[in-house]
């Protein structure tokens, strides 16, 4: 049977009844609902116990949220440290978490936040603005540490001022205008002052980053989140506890989270987790297009699993991007060349890994903004369409010709191959490179596939020891989240760090910098110190159609979202075409 047609039966198969359980009644509804948390999270009123069991992908780096960049270690911690607000899952609109309200002062320069009152940390002491103010200033806006978020927390070159104001309020302003700056204060979670403030972020970075490490006694990382870590078996399991201290409550005021444990077993290969979670020894497990339709075959054949699709801002894109400054002189010119470039794109076959890879489960991407949104500025036109004929004939124009043996050479005579480097445990990104691999060959390229740990990508990439690579980086709700990534300069601006700024300096180099560069750094730069969100994102069109235009990277796809879970899972279901799932609200049935 077609694919296409085949998910589209099942889903008609199994009906609305099935993938969206018996609605939550009147509660809802009823304008005297105790819930302090998002009501789109519950279909039902679930009931306090047992284990919720999770795969993680890669043993966590630490347990230092801002002494690494490791999503595996980011996995654990949003469950054990809250942030001041977050984005409703369905509506994407701005609600409160530790923060209960917040205003904004008639310049714009300035919010002041008032504090969720009653919040205790694990151990039970206060949560107080203090905390507040020595997460951001300390750490979070701290350019030594390694997670720090400086990029976010800095309009005009100057650091936004935290002030105290009483200990359940604090007050932020900017040297300018910043429209983001909400956005900003969701990024980073908040950290316990009275036990961290000890380590001396500010003087002792190096002695900061090993606060918190793995072999940490438990008992010392606490949080105000809905779970705490109980204990971590190294590279088998992390295992986490109900916060005894736990604030949320569901919308009849029943304690949050349900789940009495919530353990993740370190499972690396993907297939594997999926055979665990058929095995039931997950709860949950992550997968792809790929995996999609067997999974689905098998739910409506009657396994005791559900399979949801949707939509979302948050799956991350994956991109082709080249090392402008490869420790080899000539492909680091190629790579510059935006010709090259431009005939990597014409190769890249995006209808062939919508279909095969990802089962059709992904559309064409946006250019550092995920379609749909508010920000978005559409630049599809760009992407063009897979012609190896053309991508041949550019190559050709920049003198690259064929060799006996069908390679082309560079101006020195050695044949044009490169390295790309990839995520080997990632069944997608694996097929993608394959794809490259065989689709170069036929165009005279040859493509040598080295495949990594996905955990090791990012800091790959950043430390810049790769030829090519392909990276995934989530989308963010505004642009000035992912100025790190897009801005040029930026600490996650991989592909070209002889831009970076020198040690101790704010500036990149403009000097290195191509013109297109300079353009979007200054873009970066007007827009940050905006309040009138109609002029920020008139700026960011323009930085999305300069992207479109130059390919700093390569968009290839981005995936819809995909998970499947258990029946016994209740407040995992699909709304509005979004997958609504929460680590607090769902439950055991």
């Amino acid at each position: 049977m077609n694919r296409r047609k085949f998910l589209s039966q099942s889903a008609l198969a199994l009906g609305a009844g099935v993938l969206a359980p018996q609605m939550l009644s009147k509660v809802l509804a009823q304008s005297g609902t105790q819930a302090n948390v998002p009501l789109s999270l519950f279909q039902e009123i679930g009931k306090k116990g047992g284990t919720l069991t999770l795969p993680l992908g890669a043993s966590p780096q630490s347990f230092n949220y801002f002494s690494v960049i490791d999503n595996f270690a980011y996995t654990v911690l949003n469950n054990v440290l809250d942030r001041l607000m977050q984005l409703d899952p369905l509506t994407f609109e701005l609600g409160g978490v530790l923060a209960e309200s917040w205003s904004f002062s008639r310049d714009a320069r300035t919010v002041t936040v008032k504090l969720r009152k009653g919040v205790k940390w694990s151990d039970g002491v206060p949560f107080t603005a203090d905390d507040v103010i020595f997460t951001f200033t300390e750490v979070a806006a701290n350019p030594n540490l390694r997670g720090n978020q400086a990029a976010t927390l800095t309009v005009a070159g100057t650091p936004l001022k935290f002030e105290k104001v009483d200990d359940l309020t604090f007050r932020v302003t900017s040297i300018k205008p910043y429209g983001a700056v909400l956005q900003a204060l969701t990024f980073s979670p908040i950290l316990p002052r009275h036990k961290l403030a000890q380590f001396n972020p500010l003087q002792d970075p190096q002695g900061f980053s090993r606060a918190w490490s793995t072999n940490t006694d438990p008992k010392e990382i606490v949080g105000t989140g809905p779970f705490v870590i109980q204990n971590y078996t190294v590279d088998q399991k992390v295992a986490l506890v109900r916060n005894p201290y736990s604030w949320r409550r569901d919308p009849q005021g029943n304690p949050l989270p349900y789940f009495d444990r919530l353990e993740y077993l370190i499972i690396r290969d993907p297939n594997l987790q999926v055979a665990q979670f058929q095995a039931g020894n997950l709860d949950q497990v992550p997968i792809t297009g790929a995996q999609y339709p067997d999974l689905k075959r098998q739910e409506v054949a009657g396994a005791k699993i559900r399979v949801l699709k949707g939509t979302t801002i948050y799956t991350s894109p994956p991109h082709w991007g080249f090392n402008f400054d490869a420790k080899n002189p000539e492909l680091a010119e190629l790579f510059r060349d935006l010709t090259f470039r431009k005939a990597m794109q014409a190769a890249l076959n995006r209808t062939r890994i919508i279909e095969d890879v990802y089962n059709g489960l992904a559309s064409l991407p946006g250019h550092g903004v995920a379609p749909g949104t508010f920000w978005y500025y559409d630049t599809r036109a760009y992407l063009g369409k897979y012609d190896l004929q053309k991508a041949a004939g550019l190559l050709e124009s920049l003198g690259l010709k064929r060799g006996p043996d069908g390679l082309r050479r560079l101006p020195s005579g050695k044949p044009l191959e490169f390295t790309l480097t990839y995520a080997s445990d990632s069944i997608p990104i694996s097929a993608i490179a394959t794809i490259l691999q065989n689709d170069l060959r036929q165009i005279g390229v040859k493509l040598n596939l080295q495949g990594i740990q996905q955990s090791t990508v990012l800091s790959t990439a950043t430390s810049g020891n790769f030829e090519s690579i392909i990276v995934a980086f989530g989308d963010q709700p505004d642009p000035q989240l992912r100025k790190d990534i897009w801005q040029p300069g930026g600490q996650l601006n991989y592909w070209h760090r002889s831009v970076w700024p020198d040690k101790g300096e704010q500036d990149p180099k403009f000097d290195q910098m191509f013109g297109w560069e300079k353009n979007i750094w200054e873009i970066f730069r007007q827009a940050e110190q905006l309040g009138d969100q109609t002029e920020r994102k008139r700026l960011y069109d323009r930085w999305q159609l300069l992207f479109a235009q130059n390919l700093p990277v390569i968009m290839i796809v981005k995936p819809d979202a995909v998970a499947a879970g258990s029946t016994r899972l209740g407040n995992f279901f699909v709304r509005e075409n979004r997958i609504i799932q929460s680590n607090f609200s769902m439950f055991e049935r």
